[in-house]
Order: C-alpha cells, then structure tokens, then sequence
C-alpha cells in the first residue's frame, strides 16, 4: 500500500483513483479551480452575513501553489466558481492574488467554456474541488475531481461515485478544512510537500522571489448575466 494513500485514507478520505493516477492527471493540470460554498465553508448563510473562509485552508492553497511553482517554475491558475456573489470569495481572491472569481454562474460549466477562451485553459487541464449537485457539469468535463463529502447527503454521495465523477472524497467536510486537505495532497503527489514548507519556515529568497511572481498577478472578476460573461471591477 502506499504510505500517502494509506495516511490520507487513515483520515477518512478514500482513493477512487490510486495516488500515482491522481499524481499523473496533475502532470496535465494546469488550473485548479474551487466551489466556494460547501467548500470554504458550511455552505450556511444568514442575511447578515456571507459565507466565511479558514486561513488554515489559505495557507494551504499558498503551500500548493508554492509546490507547482517549484515544480513546474510557473504559478497554477487559481480560480473560483460559485452560483452567488460572495464578496467573501473576492476579497480573498484579491489578498492572495489568485487568477479569477466566476460568480452567479448557475450554469458552471459556462465559466468552463470561457475559462478555455479567455485563457487557453482546456478542461482536460483542470483540477476541479467541488461538492453538490450544482458542481457536477464541470466534475463531468474536466480531467481531476477532489469531491468535499458530506455525511447528510447520501444519495448524492452515491450517484457521483457510481457516475464516476471524483477521484478523491475528502475525509473533512466543508468548513473543517477540507481545501487544505485537498492541497496537502496535491503537494503530496507532487512529491515536494517537504520542500515547499522549508521554504516558507525559512522565507527564503526562493520563497520571496515565488511571494514576488504571486503578487504580479491581477485577479479578473467575472459575472454572468442574461447570456454572457461580463468582466467586472469589484
């Protein structure tokens, strides 16, 4: 057995494909893309507040993009997708300098399409963390699928293992920091998870000179509305 695979199954998340498959589908990724709801968070709101993030889950998402980027010397593409306008979302967006935010895209799989338009970026390129029904037209398009499982939804659980839509179901759900889970094992197949926390004890030049080429980049916010997708200042 693996000693990865067995260390993240012993925290309940299960394999529905095999570490070294999951390592060479992230060979090809070149985005990794993020639910928000259900995801970040519970999924709860109220009418006075939005929906919240865990630096514990952003400083995981720093150490995976830290670990592509000694891997690949180039930065992932980092985006969000969600069905509302959390101004939660952009706000964390724009602290972390991630690439893009598609919001009130009920239809996701239109942030899809113009993900590949505007950036090149083929959904055979894309790594995708989801976790409902919402998520599931971009889950059957792209190339990886880390599933955030909850308990209280059995029947969905069932049909997205049995239509084979995810390669990993995290053991954590939302907002008990399974983005970080899901990041940790990304580092964990790229097989430098080590090397990249070194780095950020130390604050090395090789991590200022990453902290410098992250901070280069500009986030664009995208709105969908009545047919099209409209680039927006937020």
């Amino acid at each position: 057995m693996d000693f990865l695979q067995k260390l993240f199954e012993n925290q309940g998340g299960e394999f529905y494909s095999s570490r070294a498959e999951i390592q060479t589908k992230l060979q090809k990724c070149k985005a990794v893309i993020f639910d928000w709801d259900g995801v970040f968070n519970t999924g709860e709101k109220t009418e006075q507040t939005g929906s919240p993030f865990s630096e514990i889950d952003s400083m995981g998402l720093n150490m995976l993009r830290l670990s592509f980027w000694l891997l690949n010397k180039k930065l992932p593409f980092i985006g969000i997708i969600t069905g509302q306008k959390n101004p939660t979302a952009i706000k964390l967006a724009k602290r972390e300098s991630y690439n893009a935010v598609y919001f009130s895209f009920l239809n996701k799989s239109e942030a899809l399409m113009h993900l590949e338009k505007k950036f090149g970026i083929l959904p055979t390129e894309v790594a995708f963390v989801f976790d409902d029904i919402l998520d599931l037209s971009v889950a059957r398009k792209v190339a990886l699928r880390f599933y955030v499982r909850r308990a209280g939804n059995p029947m969905t659980n069932n049909y997205i293992s049995s239509e084979k839509l995810l390669d990993y179901a995290t053991g954590n759900e939302g907002g008990n920091n399974a983005v970080r889970e899901v990041c940790e094992l990304i580092c964990a197949c790229n097989g430098n998870f080590d090397q990249a926390v070194n780095h950020r004890i130390e604050f090395d030049a090789t991590y200022q000179n990453y902290l410098k080429t992250r901070g280069l980049i500009e986030p664009g916010f995208f709105y969908y509305y009545e047919g099209t997708t409209q680039e927006i200042v937020v």
